[in-house]
């Protein structure tokens, strides 16, 4: 298949580039592994559920009407259930298809587009890895695509703005929610209180809908254990102290079968690594076009920082009709999107304000146990990433990763990489890889077998095939 514009990603930052490229002329492809386009902000009900997903607490339902209706209108061809695992220089990229994810299928454009999004940190602290434990994120998904709840009575838990939407949205469907238990300091919110001001009235309308629902909010306070044998059945949250210790004697327990708990978001730039994309910290570097370093390449969304859909919105409209520009051989007119510039200006400084105001506690590493397990694909504990660091020497989270096999399971180290990172006393690092997502042997195969076969085809000659295993070893 062929294609001007690869969109890969279909939540706000993808449709917004996708709509504006393919108003301005060009054939728009965008590829997303869910099975309907909306991302996390808009999921909607798995189609076999043949129901309405009921309007939550914080729902922006206009919105998701606007893009759903002007999707439907244009010459945007949407591929989902498509799971990018690799985009070659030229650009083809491959995905596999359906939920069993053992056919691989290309996809050949001018340009890609990345709106990869990202995923969520979870820090780990004794008890996380019990059943009932839960990533807000993942309660929050449960909610709007499964129309189901995680249990019965619930404690929403870390920091960051996402735990507000799932508390209230969990008491909404009739979760018994007994505290929302935010690690912030109310104080810094005040600190930033210019930055923040144009979100006061959204921030008050969660705070009555909390009280509506007896919330009780926990500022300034962490979750340092939760208990249970074959299942969660509570957990002990403490205070914090100005420099985020735990205040000893502060520890209080509240029943409950869920925890939905997480720390911030991170974003997704595997794919962008693979194409050798800058980074800026942690996310994709883009230039005020959302052009990313390597020619042909462009990014929106939280894959270039953690804003919101209404900022993933406003860059991925800039980046389309940047890249319908750029491939027709003209150099954009920022004028005409102006607009959006303006808005993603604000909403960056205000990003910029959330991430001050939502750090996690200073001394978190410190509070996890040794015999807490960090790496739950590798079941890899924290006393074994400090012996690492302390006793062998590394420096660096891919030498721990050596060292312990942390980072090596399926998730690739997408789950303990913060954790390993934060416990070994090191800064963060970003971990190159062939490929976006696991692939079974069997497709890279046919993919050796395919491309040998169109060599000789052309007289072109295939070279010697090779397989150079990493040093990590298989994972």
């Amino acid at each position: 298949m062929r294609t001007d514009l690869a969109v890969i990603g279909a939540g706000p930052a993808g449709l917004a580039a996708a709509l504006a490229a393919a108003a301005r002329g060009l054939r728009v492809t965008v590829l997303d592994s869910a099975p309907a386009p909306g991302g996390q902000f808009h999921r909607q009900p798995a189609p076999g559920l043949a129901a309405h997903r009921p309007r939550l607490p914080h729902d922006r339902g206009r919105g998701w009407r606007w893009l759903r209706d002007a999707l439907a209108a244009s010459d945007v061809t949407v591929l989902t259930d498509h799971h990018v695992w690799v985009v070659e220089h030229g650009f083809t990229v491959h995905a596999l298809l359906g939920p069993e994810q053992r056919e691989s299928v290309a996809v050949r454009a001018e340009a890609v587009l990345l709106a990869t999004g990202g995923y969520e940190k979870v820090l780990p602290f004794p008890g996380w890895t019990l059943p009932g434990v839960v990533a807000a994120g993942g309660a929050q998904a449960m909610l709007k695509g499964g129309l189901v709840v995680p249990g019965r009575r619930a404690v929403v838990a870390g920091t960051g703005p996402l735990l507000l939407p799932v508390a209230t949205g969990l008491a909404a469907a009739g979760v018994v929610v007994p505290a929302l238990v935010e690690a912030a300091d109310p104080a810094a919110f005040l600190r930033h209180r210019r930055a923040l001001a144009a979100k006061l009235p959204e921030g008050a309308g969660y705070a009555a809908r909390l009280l509506r629902h007896r919330v009780r909010f926990l500022a300034r306070h962490t979750v340092v254990r939760a208990h249970g044998g074959r299942a969660l059945t509570g957990v002990t949250v403490a205070a914090l102290d100005s420099g985020g210790h735990v205040r000893p004697g502060t520890g209080r327990y509240i029943p409950c079968d869920t925890l939905a708990v997480g720390h911030g978001m991170v974003p997704h730039t595997d794919l962008a690594e693979t194409l050798g994309c800058r980074l800026a910290g942690a996310a994709v570097r883009v230039d005020d076009e959302q052009r990313t370093d390597v020619p042909g390449v462009w990014a929106a969304g939280e894959a270039t920082g953690i804003g919101g859909a209404a900022l993933a919105l406003a860059e991925g409209h800039i980046a389309g009709r940047s890249v319908a520009a750029r491939l027709r051989g003209t150099a954009p007119d920022p004028s005409t999107w102006a607009r959006a510039a303006g808005t993603r200006a604000r909403l960056r400084e205000f990003a910029r304000a959330l991430d001050a105001v939502y750090a996690p506690p200073a001394h978190w590493a410190e509070q996890v146990p040794d015999g807490t397990v960090v790496c739950r694909c590798e079941e890899v504990t924290a006393g074994a990433v400090r012996e690492a660091a302390r006793d062998l020497g590394a420096g660096d989270p891919r030498t721990v990763k050596l060292l312990t096999r942390a980072g090596m399971g399926w998730c690739q180290g997408r789950m303990c990489a913060p954790a390993v990172a934060g416990i070994a006393g090191c800064e963060p690092a970003p971990s190159r890889r062939p490929f976006a997502r696991p692939v079974p042997l069997g497709v890279l195969a046919r993919q050796h077998r395919d491309a040998t076969a169109t060599d000789d085809a052309t007289g072109e000659g295939a070279g010697e095939a090779t397989d150079e295993g990493t040093e990590e070893g298989p994972s």
